[in-house]
């Protein structure tokens, strides 16, 4: 712990942290409509909290690759993977300034982001369109009925890591940042 730069002070909150991260990842398993899932909110939030930059890369992408080899894994992998460490990026730009506006803004980006590269993967790999830009337009207008799931998904499940977190530090005192993180990260 001491290598990822925590000390007794945090660990409580690395701990609280990661546990979201996976308790999201394990909602993943739940039945739950085509694209309506928590892991671009876990991917935000794992960029927004999270105190190491890898860290931020690895605890979401090993509960994605745990729920995949649950799941089964599929063609079309890399650009939802790739899309997903956007997203963590997108969540260390939110970091400093984490308020609802920033917050949701982030998950809405984060949901495009994902439409964007994931059905251009699918336009470009999975010969079901031609690879004309008539056949890319089709590919998306075919895919726009999940993006309302993927929207809707990616806001719930933001505002329950997000606010559940933010709930949770009120009430436990052992997980707050400590000041002087606060300070130097605003």
């Amino acid at each position: 712990m001491e290598k990822l730069g925590l000390t007794l002070d945090n660990k409580a909150r690395l701990l609280a942290l990661l546990i979201a991260i996976f308790a999201a990842a394990a909602l993943r398993l739940i039945p739950h409509p085509p694209n309506f899932s928590p892991i671009a909110a876990m991917a935000l939030f794992s960029g927004a909290y999270l105190p190491r930059r890898a860290l931020a890369f690895v605890a979401p992408f090993a509960a994605l690759l745990l729920s995949d080899a649950v799941l089964g894994f599929y063609a079309g992998m890399n650009f939802v993977y790739f899309s997903f460490a956007l997203t963590v990026l997108i969540g260390w730009a939110v970091a400093s300034r984490k308020t609802p506006l920033t917050i949701g803004g982030a998950a809405v980006a984060s949901s495009l982001l994902f439409f964007v590269l994931t059905n251009f993967g699918m336009w470009l790999f999975s010969g079901f369109y031609p690879l004309t830009s008539a056949g890319l337009v089709a590919c998306f207008v075919a895919a726009i009925p999940f993006f309302q799931n993927t929207l809707v998904g990616d806001l719930s499940f933001t505002v329950l890591l997000f606010g559940g977190f933010a709930l949770l530090e009120r009430l436990v005192p052992a997980i707050r940042q400590p000041l002087t993180a606060r300070t130097a990260a605003a």
